[in-house]
């Protein structure tokens, strides 16, 4: 077992492999939403001192939370266009690559991929990701933006978890076969 920190994909897709509906609508993830129920969320979190997610998420969740709820966390929100940082959250604009390698070489919990999907295909491409936990929602949304998108190289995986909740979402745990 590898002694460097895990790089985890942790995020909700429908059924048929979207990840948002078109113009980055996330509004079918509250079909599942039920009080008291975080689906392991919280307790996953607690894992990880470091979050990764693309500029179109963070935007999403600053419209629609306010707030930015990694912002105890060192946090690099991925983006084109260079921004100041605010806290501990740091606007990325350099090698998504070179940044996750650093990373696994640094001390420290496990970092947290919260998407989008260009990060997660181009963690893909260069065999970065390390586990991949999917929350499916049962539901088949049709068009959107697909977590998984076509021209990476093929990955095997061992499945590590199948948990199965009541309103229908199914969360999937996987690691990288070679890890």
């Amino acid at each position: 077992m590898s002694k460097n920190r895990q790089i985890i994909l942790y995020i909700a897709m429908s059924l048929d492999g979207y990840i948002a509906k078109p113009n980055d609508d996330l509004s079918f993830l509250s079909i599942v939403q039920k009080e008291g129920e975080d689906y392991g969320y919280t307790d996953f979190v607690s894992t990880v001192d470091t979050v990764i997610l693309g500029r179109k998420t963070y935007d999403w969740v600053m419209k629609e939370v306010g707030e930015f709820p990694h912002a105890d966390k060192n946090a690099y929100i991925i983006t084109r266009t260079s921004r100041p940082t605010i806290g501990k959250t740091t606007f990325y604009s350099g090698d998504l690559t070179k940044l996750v390698r650093k990373l696994k070489g640094e001390k420290g919990k496990n970092v947290f991929c919260d998407g989008g999907a260009e990060i997660v295909n181009e963690l893909l491409k260069n065999n970065l990701l390390d586990e991949i936990i999917i929350s499916v929602i049962p539901i088949l949304v049709g068009n959107g933006t697909r977590l998984f998108k076509d021209n990476r190289p093929e990955q095997k995986l061992k499945l590590v978890n199948v948990k199965t909740f009541d309103t229908g979402l199914t969360q999937l745990h996987y690691k990288r076969a070679d890890n």
